[in-house]
Order: C-alpha cells, then sequence, then structure tokens
C-alpha cells in the first residue's frame, strides 16, 4: 500500500489549507485513517482519526478548527484545517490501517507533508 499526500505549504496565522492523502495498491479493505503531526523536537501526535463509518477523533488542541474526512470510493483522506496557529507547525504524516489479503491487516503511513504557520 503506498500513500501519497499532499496540501501541505506555508500560511500565515488565521489561514487554512487542506491536505490529502490517497491510498493505492493491492487494497482489500481500508479501515481507520488518521492524522498525525511532529514538531521539532517534540513526538508524534495523532491529530485526528476517521472510521470507515465516519466516526471522528480529534485531539483537544484542534476541535472546532480542523475537519477529517473521507472519501472510500477514492480511498482518499482529508484533513481540512482553518485559523491555523503558529503552534500548528509541523510535519503531517497519514496512517491508514488496510487489508492487502484476507488475513493481513497492517497500518501504513504517508511520506509526511510540511505545514508552515507564521506569525
Amino acid at each position: 500500500v503506498q500513500l501519497q499526500a499532499s496540501g501541505g505549504g506555508s500560511v500565515q496565522a488565521g489561514g487554512s489549507l487542506r491536505l490529502s492523502c490517497a491510498a493505492s495498491g493491492r487494497i482489500v479493505s481500508i479501515g481507520d485513517m488518521g492524522w498525525y503531526r511532529q514538531a521539532p523536537g517534540k513526538q508524534r501526535e495523532l491529530v485526528a482519526s476517521i472510521t470507515r463509518n465516519g466516526n471522528t477523533n480529534y485531539v483537544n488542541s484542534i476541535k472546532g478548527r480542523f475537519t477529517i474526512s473521507r472519501d472510500n470510493a477514492k480511498d482518499t483522506v482529508y484533513l481540512q484545517m482553518t485559523s491555523l496557529k503558529p503552534e500548528d507547525t509541523a510535519v503531517y504524516y497519514c496512517n491508514v490501517r488496510a487489508r492487502t489479503t484476507a488475513w493481513d491487516d497492517s497500518t501504513y503511513w504517508g511520506q509526511g507533508t510540511q505545514v508552515t504557520v507564521s506569525s
């Protein structure tokens, strides 16, 4: 399974960005999808996740500002980020749980996309 993330960039505080992550390969099914981020000198943290049925979970620091969504037909997960703050600056990674066979259930990571928010 390959994950291709896109949509990062540099914005001023208060701006918006939309991240996308498309999964490809010999996929039987995709389960939970999510976004993590890692700021310099900090551990990677879960930002948001979404189940196949659309149930979502968010870290408190981004609630009300970020929205995670997915398109199951396209095997793609999105993260709409609004009201961005300098503390949102990080490399963002998509994370997908997928089956490539009936008995395999593994987690895959995207390559990371940089988000930089200036004050």
